[in-house]
């Protein structure tokens, strides 16, 4: 079986939640920080880029941190310089929820194909407002909403990045940058309860949704 290494990029400010360094948001007694890594104690390594001057949790027997860079994409890239999982997983930490059953999609799914990703079908209409007004609606059938973790082979994500860096390439996900590769990324089902926290309403999302966690509140 292919050793996998998890890269938590958890150097964000969290400016629209309001409540200083997103990695140190505490739901339901724990941090976002600590709900994610209890999800991947499983793997062979995890590594976790922090603001900067941040001091580190306590070290955890296959948990590393390092300090990370001023975009998201800079912190992975630090991250993955360090990784020696054959496969790594690239997770927000603003995503304290981690279903097993995706993971196991996504380590299915990245064996066969070097990359995945989950997604989630569109429930809502969809439309392109026009100077603040209702616009055209879209068809929501072609669209979906990209989750993470995200699977890659470790030599194609760090292919990706350098090509990245070459051309001068900038991305809000990793699976951009290897589409941007070339490299097809294949999709599996996400899980609706995978959900980033972003606004401070999320909060309250989170709060009631750890009561029934397995390991959480309930």
């Amino acid at each position: 079986m292919a050793s996998v290494s998890v890269l938590i990029p958890a150097a964000g400010r969290g400016a629209r939640l309001g409540r200083g360094p997103k990695a140190l948001v505490r739901v339901a007694g724990r941090t976002l920080l600590e709900w994610t890594l209890e999800a991947f104690v499983w793997a062979d390594e995890v590594r976790v880029a922090l603001p900067p001057g941040l001091p580190a949790p306590q070290p955890a027997a296959n948990v590393s941190f390092i300090e990370g860079g001023a975009e998201r994409q800079d912190s992975v890239a630090r991250l993955l310089k360090g990784a020696g999982g054959d496969v790594v997983l690239v997770h927000d930490a603003a995503r304290p929820f981690v279903a097993r059953a995706v993971i196991e999609r996504l380590l299915e799914a990245v064996t066969l194909y070097g990359a995945a990703v989950p997604v989630l079908p569109l429930p809502d209409t969809l439309i392109e407002p026009e100077e603040g007004r209702y616009g055209v609606a879209l068809e929501r059938s072609r669209y979906a909403l990209v989750q993470t973790p995200q699977a890659f082979f470790r030599e194609v994500l760090g292919e990706a990045h350098e090509l990245a860096r070459a051309r001068g390439l900038t991305a809000t996900d990793e699976a951009q940058l290897v589409r941007a590769l070339g490299y097809p990324v294949e999709l599996v089902k996400g899980d609706p309860r995978m959900f980033k926290v972003t606004y401070p309403e999320d909060l309250a999302l989170a709060e009631a949704l750890a009561q029934t966690w397995p390991g959480g509140g309930g």
